[in-house]
C-alpha cells in the first residue's frame, strides 16, 4: 500500500503544479509501467501516450529521453 500512497502524493502534486519536469516524467513513467496511466482521467492517458509517442518514455514505463526545462 506504501507505493500507492506515493503515486496518489505525486499526482496531488503533478495536479498542484508543484513537480519538476524531472518529477513528471517520473510520475508517468510509472503510472505507464503499472497501467494507472490508462485507468485514471482521460487527461492522464492522453498524457502518457503523448510521451510514448514522442520517444521520451517507452510503452514499458522506461524514461528514454530526459528534457531540459526552457
Amino acid at each position: 500500500m506504501g507505493r500507492m500512497k506515493d503515486i496518489a502524493i505525486d499526482v496531488m502534486s503533478y495536479e498542484a503544479d508543484e513537480l519538476e519536469v524531472d518529477e513528471i516524467l517520473e510520475l508517468f513513467a510509472t503510472l505507464i509501467l503499472s497501467g494507472l496511466a490508462w485507468t485514471l482521467q482521460g487527461s492522464y492517458g492522453r498524457t502518457a501516450q503523448a510521451l510514448i509517442d514522442q520517444g521520451i518514455i517507452t510503452p514499458d514505463g522506461e524514461i528514454i529521453t530526459e528534457l531540459v526545462p526552457a
